[in-house]
């Protein structure tokens, strides 16, 4: 019992970290400070936001650390590193020093690395901690990253006027990761040993009750944070919301609070009245492997709901024939969790329509975010971007906690978690295809939240997709070659819209303004961005239709796991 009330103070440590270090989510509050600062193109700034991005191309480097440095130490490296990078682009943009633009780039790729340090740690602490629930525990931490934007925007909001706002992102970003670290530092150092974890069925069962009571606090925490946010109009309304938000954030307390008070009264009290009934070896050993109810090799070859629905189409019987065979049935998974090294992961085709159905899905939103600042410039919008941050923010946090579902389902709904990866996925080109369509500010508000909400579930969801898909053991390695993709599209997908904004700004037609002010370009009008957003939303169309055929891929080695999992729980039962 020992390790009971440690555990869950890992929780509640890895929900602060990750709730004040997604620093990358209010690069738009301060990208056209940056701009101004620096007199640079938007294709220029696009290339700093790609370079945060091109942090995660060197994720795996927090893997590698892991295994010759403490824990701890890494949580540090990481605050440190993101200390110097913001710490210097806030005198940039605050013109104390001037820093040449390979300089700034390479701050920026620093920043981004450091973010992803963060998350490993994370990742790694959860995993080590909850190895039965794993999945709930990495979806409700990975959830309050998504709160980051609109907490920032109310600590700016409190502490400065609207003229400084841009410059104390940037402080805040330097110095609230490395205060956060050092208060999460004292539950890490005491995390429970591995033989301390029990593994029960009976513990694991009280283990999901009470992350479904985090999960609850959570979304109240999001709702008041949506809310609320629109009211801070003043320093001392947002300070007074900002302490109401603390105050929530410290709330999931009472979860190691009570487990440790229930401790500490079985030990001391209880002590003499309690009967030990060990538990039967085989039958534990036999329902707590988590990997063994879904390792087992499933049966080859096609299904008959798969041959009934392609065959029942007979006027085009050829075409779904070869569809089910070259693209469904080849070298699809056989089971899930196997472990998969880097190399075999890369010649595993199911692993590439999930690259690409995340390249094209949450890569476009992230994008999107970024570039949040200069839409609502474009838009002439700019009193509402602390709104816009607060909204995306909010929807994305919504969106990371609803990644739980599928856990929380299990038994009642079997619905494989690449399916629900789709589905989510369909909010992206709906709101990008709204917004290329009408561009109004109610549309702005509309798009932003289906975005937000979509991209959030993705982040969250594809580490447990994963796991699930790769391996548990390996994810440190596989989920860091799999975002990999997020500089790409950064690069890509922001290039696209820089292209098309300075081009409406050099060459303008009715209904728009373009200013130039030495080598920096300003686009006035929907056209700015009208195109890229119809771009983009082709583009998630195509991510969409790659995680429709991965659900085909892999729903059969899902639905072999869940009836595997029953057959334990009826045997355990019997």
């Amino acid at each position: 019992m020992a390790g009971q009330s440690r555990k869950w103070m890992i929780v509640v440590a890895t929900l602060w970290i990750q709730a004040f270090t997604g620093t990358n989510f209010d690069f738009s509050a301060y990208s056209s400070a940056l701009k101004v600062a620096m007199g640079i193109s938007q294709v220029e700034l696009n290339y700093l936001a790609t370079a945060s991005d091109l942090g995660k191309l060197f994720g795996w480097s927090s893997g590698l650390a892991l295994l010759y440095l403490p824990l701890p130490v890494v949580l540090f490296i990481a605050a440190g590193t993101g200390l110097i990078s913001y710490s210097l682009q806030w005198l940039v943009v605050t013109s104390q020093i001037s820093l040449p633009y390979a300089t700034v780039f390479l701050l920026c790729l620093l920043a981004g690395c450091s973010i992803c340090w963060f998350n490993t740690v994370c990742f790694v602490l959860c995993i080590r901690n909850f190895p039965i629930n794993r999945s709930v525990a990495l979806s409700l931490s990975i959830s309050f990253n998504g709160v980051s934007a609109a907490l920032y925007s109310l600590m700016v909001s409190s502490v400065s006027s609207v003229t400084a706002s841009s410059s104390i992102y940037l402080l805040l970003n330097a110095t609230v990761p490395l205060i956060v670290s050092t208060v999460a530092l004292s539950p890490i150092l005491l995390q429970p040993s591995r033989d301390l974890i029990e593994l029960s069925p009976n513990k694991a069962s009280h283990d999901t009750h009470r992350f479904l009571i985090l999960h609850i606090l959570a979304f109240f925490t999001g709702l008041y944070l949506l809310f609320l946010n629109s009211v801070s109009t003043d320093s001392s309304t947002a300070s007074v919301i900002l302490a109401g938000a603390i105050i929530l954030l410290i709330l999931p307390l009472l979860v190691p609070g009570v487990i440790f008070a229930r401790e500490w009264a079985q030990k001391n009290v209880y002590t003499s009245f309690r009967i030990e009934v060990p538990d039967t070896p085989p039958l534990q050993s036999l329902i707590l492997n988590d990997n063994t109810e879904l390792n087992m090799p499933l049966l080859t070859g096609k299904t008959a709901l798969t041959k009934g629905l392609f065959g029942s189409k007979v006027c085009l019987k050829g075409f779904w024939s070869w569809f089910n065979d070259i693209v469904i049935e080849r070298k699809k998974l056989e089971m899930l969790r196997e472990e998969y090294s880097a190399w075999s992961l890369v010649a595993q085709p199911d692993f590439w329509f999930y690259y690409t159905a995340y390249f094209c899905g949450a890569t476009v939103g992230l994008v999107y975010s970024n570039n949040l600042g200069q839409i609502a410039e474009s838009l002439n919008l700019d009193s509402e971007l602390t709104m816009l941050l607060a909204v995306y923010s909010a929807c994305s946090f919504f969106g990371r906690l609803l990644s739980a579902t599928p856990d929380f389902l299990t038994g009642k709904v079997n619905f494989a978690r690449t399916g629900w990866l789709a589905v989510a996925l369909l909010p992206t080109p709906v709101g990008l295809f709204l917004l290329g369509k009408i561009g109004s500010k109610e549309a702005l508000y509309t798009g932003t939240s289906l975005i937000g909400l979509s991209s959030g579930f993705i982040f969250a969801a594809a580490v447990s997709v994963t796991s699930e898909l790769f391996g548990a053991n390996s994810i440190g390695v596989n989920h860091n070659i799999l975002i990999t993709n997020i500089p790409i599209g950064s690069l890509l997908y922001g290039q696209i819209a820089a292209l098309i904004y300075d081009a409406n700004g050099t060459r303008y037609g009715v209904g728009g303004i373009a200013r130039v002010h030495d080598s920096m370009i300003l686009c006035m009008g929907k056209e700015c961005y009208a195109m890229t957003f119809l771009i983009w939303g082709s583009i998630a169309c195509g991510g969409f239709l790659c995680s429709v055929i991965l659900y085909l891929r892999t729903r059969s080695a899902y639905a072999e796991a869940a009836r595997r999992r029953q057959a334990l729980v009826d045997f355990a039962i019997f």
